[in-house]
């Protein structure tokens, strides 16, 4: 990835060469493309790019962010869950099986709260840099969950790093909102929402802080909370004093990780240590513990509708209901795939949704158990493939998943974990096997039926960026980080691969490959922005202009090649765009950038600087693009924040 430096860029440059190429110049390297000869006689570098005649609108957005943040998923009135993943708060229909969207913000959000009107919604987000490298900062915006549109926006300059807490006032209708950014004195400040002011702001603790909130009845009261303490704070005369939470006799705990109120105003606390501190109304001294309540920490407490309070675990991944009296009532196990407890929510009846360390959520109860809403990927994510005949696509990271996913259903068809992280996935054409690099050198043969693993092989021992099938399936090619391309022939529809040969001729590392429609050759870019053409029968670089230059390609991933060199921007570092993809109508192309941008373009994209739709929604670099099997969807991948965005081309 890129690093914002000044002066590191060089503007991208573009002029006509000799024998019909157009040499685009990226940080001062030339880059010669070729103009096929159709075009050749009529076109010039001055025209204006068009705008492509389509659009794309979010449909779907694969994950939630549960590894790193809490208590942010709630079910609201209108029968959707709300929580968030990358910059994008989703209000999800379970029922209805539907998503909507808000998309407001600039960055990660790391908190979300819930106002008492169950309308209103606020949500902070880290501090983040343009793309010309000016820094957006962090702040809270407060939205309407029916309309989706932003009512205010909190903090813009006051905040520092990332807002992680947020918390609406729950008496006196609401009009309060407390705040928690991740300064150095972790600032806890308490604004009049409506009036986007600061009414007051107190140094919180030098330690992180997990938790902030208003007592659900005393207008007056608040509790902030996280490594070893808790505070509890009283908001009087536009002043905010606090008192410490005394443990006195009881063990005092590393973190503090979760509060919640019962109804007669107690405070229950779950701590790192697996306890429940009750803490007495209007107290800071403890008057009830159940102490080893779970094995690890207590991450999650909800205080049902009915009084009864229910709690989840970190390492025991236990979901437990509590009577009145602290006996344990029932108690059921997350499965270990989907990993600890994160958050717990109330639903309907006795349904309880529950976020998870492994950023997937959960649907269930105590007594039925619990199966799977939301599956989210968990570490950078890279590899991504559109299935070549079917509504499904593939995913694989660093997290070593790699996940069938239906697009009609939202669900992974199958899920496998593999030894090694992923880096890169390419389907046989025929659909029924599916290779997959990994960052080890090694990569892998999968059935996409039974996802039983066919083959492992092992070239070199540098990650595979890319693994693609020739069209007629007779081919696989290989391209790794250690400058070559490994060339295998193909037999028994994607089964059996023998190695002919490798590639060798690259002075970089191997990023994109795309084949011509008829399997005769296929074209590499590598790391310092070369573009090489090959035959895969005897793996020689074809270095004669006119062999390779009305090649018509059967995809455009390539970043680096006359149909697509549009999707350079001024200034742009050779690094900024990390894939493209070119629809199946041969229509429109799909850029990933480093912005967390999705762009799109008209195809070919031959025109400097062209003209784009461009949609947020990923927080840190898009990694990858495809669009479906029948141009109804593309798919977008964010690398940390670990998102598929599923585009409607509309």
């Amino acid at each position: 990835m890129s690093s914002f430096g000044a002066g590191k860029t060089k503007e991208v440059i573009f002029s006509m060469a000799e024998e019909g190429s157009v040499k685009m110049f990226l940080r001062g390297r030339p880059v010669p493309m070729l103009i096929p000869d159709e075009l050749a006689p009529t076109y010039s570098l001055d025209t204006r790019s068009e705008l492509p005649s389509c659009r794309l609108k979010l449909d779907w957005v694969y994950g939630y962010r549960g590894r790193d943040c809490r208590a942010n998923l709630y079910l609201l009135p209108t029968g959707e869950i709300v929580y968030f993943v990358a910059s994008v708060a989703v209000l999800y229909s379970v029922e209805e099986q539907r998503q909507r969207h808000y998309l407001g913000h600039n960055d990660d959000i790391k908190c979300l709260a819930v106002h008492p009107d169950m309308v209103t919604i606020a949500t902070g987000q880290v501090a983040g840099t343009t793309k010309e490298g000016k820094p957006l900062p962090p702040h809270v915006r407060i939205w309407d969950s029916v309309s989706l549109s932003t009512l205010h926006v909190l903090g813009l300059g006051v905040f520092d790093r990332a807002v992680c807490c947020v918390g609406f006032s729950k008496s006196n209708g609401g009009n309060l909102l407390c705040a928690v950014d991740e300064s150095n004195d972790h600032m806890l400040s308490v604004w009049d929402w409506a009036k986007e002011a600061k009414v007051v702001d107190s140094k919180c603790s030098n330690e992180a802080v997990l938790v902030a909130t208003f007592h659900p009845t005393d207008p007056t009261a608040l509790i902030t909370c996280g490594k070893s303490h808790i505070y509890f704070w009283s908001l009087e005369g536009g002043s905010l004093s606090k008192r410490q939470g005394l443990f006195e006799k009881h063990e005092k705990p590393k973190y503090i990780l979760c509060v919640t109120f019962l109804e007669g105003g107690d405070v229950v606390t779950g701590d790192s240590g697996g306890n429940l501190y009750v803490w007495g109304k209007g107290g800071n001294r403890i008057t009830h513990v159940v102490a080893g309540a779970h094995d690890g920490g207590v991450f999650g407490l909800c205080a049902l509708r009915d009084g009864t309070l229910v709690s989840g675990g970190g390492r025991d991944r236990r979901v437990v209901l509590w009577g009145s009296d602290y006996s344990k009532l029932q108690e059921v196990e997350v499965p270990e795939d989907f990993g600890p407890v994160r958050t717990v929510a109330e639903g309907r009846g006795d349904t309880l949704y529950v976020g998870t360390t492994r950023n997937s959520i959960l649907q269930g109860s105590v007594h039925t158990g619990f199966s799977l809403l939301i599956q989210g990927h968990v570490e950078e994510l890279w590899g991504l493939a559109a299935h070549p005949s079917r509504a499904q696509f593939v995913t694989c990271g660093q997290d070593k998943l790699v996940h069938l996913w239906s697009v009609e259903s939202h669900q992974p068809v199958w899920s496998r974990a593999i030894e090694d992280p992923a880096r890169s996935a390419g389907f046989h054409p025929s659909g029924s096997v599916l290779a997959v690099g990994t960052v080890t050198g090694r990569w892998l043969l999968l059935d996409t039926e039974t996802h039983d693993l066919v083959a492992i092989h092992t070239d070199g021992n540098e990650q595979i960026s890319v693994v693609s099938f020739s069209p007629d399936g007779a081919y696989l090619a290989v391209g790794s980080h250690d400058n070559l391309v490994y060339v295998y022939t193909v037999d028994q529809g994607g089964r059996k691969v023998s190695r002919l040969g490798k590639c060798s001729g690259h002075s970089s590392f191997i990023t994109h490959l795309d084949w011509a429609k008829d399997s005769s050759c296929f074209v590499t870019n590598s790391g310092d922005y070369e573009i090489l053409y090959w035959d895969p029968t005897t793996c020689k670089q074809i270095t004669s202009a006119d062999a390779v230059r009305n090649v018509d390609w059967a995809t455009a991933t390539c970043v680096l090649g006359f149909g697509v060199f549009g999707i350079w921007s001024e200034g742009a570092d050779g690094t900024d765009i990390n894939a493209v993809a070119r629809s199946h109508d041969g229509k429109l192309l799909a850029s990933a950038d480093d912005f967390g941008k999705v762009h799109l373009f008209s195809y070919p994209c031959c025109q400097p600087r062209a003209l784009s739709h461009k949609y947020g929604g990923h927080s840190s670099h898009v990694t990858n693009v495809a669009f479906l099997w029948d141009d109804s969807m593309a798919l977008s991948t964010g690398g940390k924040d670990t998102s598929i965005l599923q585009w409607r081309v509309v």
